[in-house]
């Protein structure tokens, strides 16, 4: 790639790619993933999660077709579970005429956004989840630099996107907990795929109780990521990511801050006031007096 500007963009070091090959690899993905995979000579990457047969999310990730295999995927996903991921797949694997490899000793994902644009022999895509998120690139590995990787995380936290590991543990949440109904990573008018009904069942009975919103701390001191936070003095959810400036991403029951709200009580984490914020892409129900990010 050409010399770019390290406050918009960042080389995620903290991210795997996994090439997925083979004359069965459209049909293998689509019926294992939550979202549809791009078809044949389509360059925007999908944003998708594996599930448990339960409904919990294994592992949310982004996949694109690979440009130098006709019938090849590459997958971004995060390195600390592309191991289990790539198990997992392969138990999955059954006779497809598949191939699934960690190709992460030599590609890496790159973030640009702002007015930061790919080259175009790039394998990139615009992030699938916002236009605000600019564009991820896959390509040779490269060396991550902490400043811009703070400058990415506090851009993401802005807006509201949390990360596996970061805000929330995997295997611990359902995918509309942390919005992928919002952000474009369920289709409900594809084939069945592996915790299909759990997810269905969510959307068609308004089952999501939890959601990972946007968080601030008025006094500008950030309570420290994974404690608990309180709805007046009942558990509501927990504190993920948090920035230098007071912003923060917060898995909360939303029915509890409402119900605490509405009797005058604090939402607190650590005994520090906090207030939830309504992401300015969500569509679903939010609590008043929670104002948009």
């Amino acid at each position: 790639m050409s010399s770019i500007s390290s406050s918009t963009s960042a080389f995620l070091a903290d991210r795997a790619v996994l090439a997925v090959d083979g004359a069965d690899a459209e049909t293998f993905l689509n019926r294992l993933l939550t979202q549809t995979v791009p078809p044949a000579g389509e360059t925007q990457a999908a944003y998708a999660a594996l599930l448990t047969p339960q409904g919990k999310v294994v592992s949310d990730m982004f996949v694109s077709r690979n440009p130098h295999q006709p019938d090849g995927f590459l997958i971004d996903c995060p390195i600390a579970v592309a191991p289990d991921l790539v198990k997992r797949l392969t138990m999955y694997r059954l006779r497809a005429a598949v191939t699934i490899e960690d190709r992460s000793s030599v590609l890496g994902v790159t973030a640009l956004w702002g007015d930061q644009k790919p080259d175009a022999e790039d394998v990139c895509s615009p992030d699938p989840r916002l236009p605000a998120m600019g564009y991820r690139v896959i390509g040779e590995r490269g060396i991550g630099g902490e400043e811009a990787s703070r400058a990415y995380h506090a851009h993401r936290i802005g807006l509201g996107l949390s990360e596996g590991g970061k805000d929330y543990m995997f295997g611990s949440v359902f995918p509309h907990e942390i919005n992928l109904d919002q952000l474009h990573g369920l289709a409900f008018d594809k084939g069945c795929y592996v915790g299909q009904e759990v997810v269905s069942r969510m959307e068609h009975r308004g089952l999501a109780r939890n959601r990972m919103v946007p968080v601030v701390f008025p006094d500008g001191f950030a309570a420290s990521e994974g404690i608990e936070i309180l709805a007046g003095t009942l558990p509501a959810g927990h504190l993920g990511s948090v920035t230098s400036g007071g912003k923060g991403l917060a898995l909360l029951r939303l029915d509890r801050v409402a119900e605490a709200q509405a009797k005058g009580q604090a939402i607190t984490a650590g005994g520090v006031a906090l207030v939830p914020l309504k992401p300015d892409w969500a569509t679903f129900e939010f609590p008043a007096p929670g104002t948009k990010a």
